[in-house]
This record gives C-alpha cells, sequence and structure tokens, in this order.
C-alpha cells in the first residue's frame, strides 16, 4: 500500500512539473491577452478594473502615464495600434509576477506587413490583490533596428 501511495504521489507530482504552467502563470497570460483586446476595442470602463489603482506606464516616448491620462487619450478619440506581444518569461515573486517580452507595433501607416512593424521591448508588473491579477506598472521601449 506504501508503494502505490508513493507511485501515486510521485506521478501527481511528475505531472504539475511535466505541465510546467501553474493557475497563476496560466491567468497571467490569459490576462496579457485580455486587456490588450480590451485596449483594441476602446473598452476603458473594463480597462479600470484590470488596471490598479495606482497603475502607472512609461511608454516608449518616454512619458510616464496614468489611467487618467490614457482614458482621456481613449475618450478623445485616439485609437492604439495594434500590438502583438511574445511573452518570453514570467516571474513570480510573492504576490507580484513580473512579464517580459518583446512585442510589435502597427505603425501609423496600418501596414499588415509585420516585417515593417516596430520591435519593441515591454515589461509588464501585475500584482495579486483583492479583486485577483491587477496590472500595476508597464514599461515598453522601441527596439533600434541595425
Amino acid at each position: 500500500m506504501k508503494t502505490l501511495n508513493l507511485i501515486l504521489i510521485s506521478f501527481f507530482f511528475i505531472s504539475s512539473v511535466v505541465s510546467g504552467q501553474t493557475n497563476d502563470e496560466q491567468e497571467i497570460r490569459r490576462l496579457e491577452i485580455h486587456w490588450t483586446e480590451l485596449l483594441d476595442k476602446g473598452a476603458t470602463s473594463s480597462l479600470l478594473e484590470i488596471w490598479s489603482e495606482n497603475y502607472v506606464v512609461n511608454n516608449p516616448y518616454g512619458n510616464i502615464v496614468t489611467p487618467k491620462d490614457i482614458i482621456a487619450l481613449m475618450e478623445s478619440g485616439h485609437r492604439f495600434p495594434t500590438v502583438k506581444r511574445f511573452i518570453e518569461n514570467i516571474t513570480f515573486n510573492q504576490n507580484i509576477a513580473i512579464v517580459m517580452g518583446k512585442e510589435l507595433q502597427q505603425p501609423a501607416n496600418m501596414t499588415e506587413n509585420q516585417d515593417e512593424w516596430i520591435p519593441r521591448r515591454f515589461t509588464n508588473v501585475w500584482i495579486m490583490s483583492e479583486n485577483g491579477w491587477q496590472l500595476a506598472a508597464r514599461q515598453s521601449s522601441v527596439v533600434i533596428r541595425e
């Protein structure tokens, strides 16, 4: 009986390691897609639910902006260009998730040719709150092509 229990415990442990993603990591990956879709749709009230109260962005132009700035821009009719995000790493530190990777931003001429899209690097910081995971900070920088 002890052998059977040991085998079952080993099986469950190995299965969780092999799957590679925790529930938190899966949720962060889902939220990364979701908040980008909300931004594309201009869904300001839903974005305010995902962003933490003190959400702050250091954007590719070197400006630090807050939800108030972003919402005002969206309400003035600004449409953010499409972004394709590629997560390269998610690190968890207690109640903080740090997401890093690269993204491609559709340029102003709205070309569909992704070879012409603007490459950027990003870091998104999520915090676990009583409302679940919320985006607390974001930084993105344009990658200079050589």
